[in-house]
């Protein structure tokens, strides 16, 4: 019976050692710089759209400039790890756009994007670096 006892606690012990290590913090994977100049063209709503962003990457914040053949406005997000998100704020003809953009890096040059404009939907595109 003691040596029950004493398999049962020994199996406790490795059961406690085993469920310590996976609760070992796991580094992130660091964000990849896409500061620099991305080009792409696209169909919309309003037509055919063609976009060149200039990314700057300081940290995990992102800012810079959105310009278009429809407008052109500033943009600020954030990147965190293959994750892109930034709002554009577009002045069309007047009126202030708030376009919402989620991306995939996909390499060192590809970022695939979705955006939704002013909460009415968007466009699937690719952009590439310059």
């Amino acid at each position: 019976m003691k040596s029950i006892a004493l398999l049962l606690a020994a199996a406790g012990i490795a059961t406690t050692a085993v469920a310590l290590g996976p609760s070992a913090a796991v580094a992130a994977a660091p964000s990849a710089d896409i500061s620099g100049t991305w080009t792409t063209s696209f169909d919309s709503q309003v037509g055919p759209q063609s976009y060149t962003y200039e990314f700057k990457l300081e940290g995990e914040t992102l800012t810079g400039h959105a310009k278009s053949n429809l407008g052109e406005g500033d943009l600020r997000g954030s990147i965190d790890g293959d994750k892109v998100t930034f709002v554009e704020n577009l002045d069309y003809q007047g009126q202030m756009l708030a376009i919402t953009y989620t991306g995939q890096i996909v390499s060192a040059n590809e970022i695939k994007f979705k955006r939704d404009v002013a909460g009415t939907g968007g466009e699937e595109f690719t952009a590439t670096r310059k």
